[in-house]
């Protein structure tokens, strides 16, 4: 079964984040557990805690399909030694509320290598930031996203998120989130059924769709191979609907939180629809 919403707000209280969720139709979401553009938030209450968990058992949405992003601010590949240390701090704050929620996965962007060291030794750095989190958690599972490779982003590779999980010793609490505007503006063709089974196969053979935790629906204003991130609603930009078709017709998506996060929010409800009607088309060249 396909799991689809959207990135929700969490004003007033995490506590509201699923029953947005349930008002637009989502069988998924995600959300923040803080504000995302503050290094600093208050502990999260008990009393929001329980509320959450009451809420997210309401509206029948299993802890499995809801996916956390974490703060923009957290840079856990940062080259200097007090940014860095920062960020790993924030960044287990992250996973410790996602652990208080009772929930299984954290997304969050890579990190950026700012042109003071080279790639490789910041997505060693990332690696080793997350070791650290894993061993100061329990169940939470740490889902690296892909870029779309702006400016010194990392994770605009396949490669880049094989590397990072190759250095991850808990196997089985390191996954990968798939955006498709920042898949296509990195480079990967998905525009057709067969750019689709190219870029998909090349994802099952570097990484391998074990690690698949979530996707994040999104179509592209830029081009292919842009490198730059900047969404747009389905069907209205360069990726067309191929793409999703693909992905609501292949059961490796199945059971996975796959989640909107398109400019118009007043859209999407319909496009929680478009996507589920697209089970029952078949696919074109």
């Amino acid at each position: 079964m396909k799991r689809i919403g959207a990135h929700v707000s969490a004003a007033g209280g995490v506590e509201n984040a699923p029953l947005n969720a349930a008002e637009i139709g989502a069988t998924a979401f995600a959300m923040f557990t803080k504000n995302q553009r503050q290094w600093q938030a208050k502990p999260l209450t008990q009393e929001s805690i329980e509320a959450f968990r009451d809420n997210l058992a309401q509206v029948g949405i299993a802890p499995r399909f809801v996916l956390p992003h974490d703060s923009y601010l957290i840079n856990l590949g940062h080259p200097e030694p007090a940014a860095l240390k920062k960020s790993r701090a924030a960044f287990l704050d992250e996973m410790q509320r996602c652990e208080q929620l009772g929930l299984e996965l954290l997304n969050f962007h890579p990190g950026s290598h700012l042109k003071k060291v080279s790639e490789e030794e910041s997505l060693v750095l990332v690696a080793e930031s997350i070791n650290r989190a894993l061993d100061s958690t329990r169940g939470v599972t740490a889902v690296i996203e892909n870029t779309a490779g702006q400016g010194s982003n990392l994770g605009y590779r396949f490669e880049h998120l094989a590397m990072i999980i190759d250095r991850v010793e808990d196997k089985a609490r390191v996954g990968v989130c798939l955006d498709t505007c920042h898949t296509f503006t990195a480079g990967y063709d998905l525009r057709s059924r067969e750019a689709c089974d190219r870029t998909f196969g090349e994802f099952a053979e570097i990484i391998g769709f074990d690690y698949l935790r979530g996707v994040h629906l999104n179509d592209s204003k830029p081009d292919l191979g842009a490198r730059v991130d900047r969404h747009e609603s389905l069907g209205k930009g360069k990726l067309g609907w191929e793409v999703f078709r693909y992905i609501m017709n292949d059961d490796r998506f199945d059971e996975i939180p796959m989640v909107l996060e398109t400019i118009d929010d007043s859209l999407w409800p319909e496009e929680i629809r478009q996507l589920y009607a697209l089970q029952t088309e078949p696919a074109q060249s």
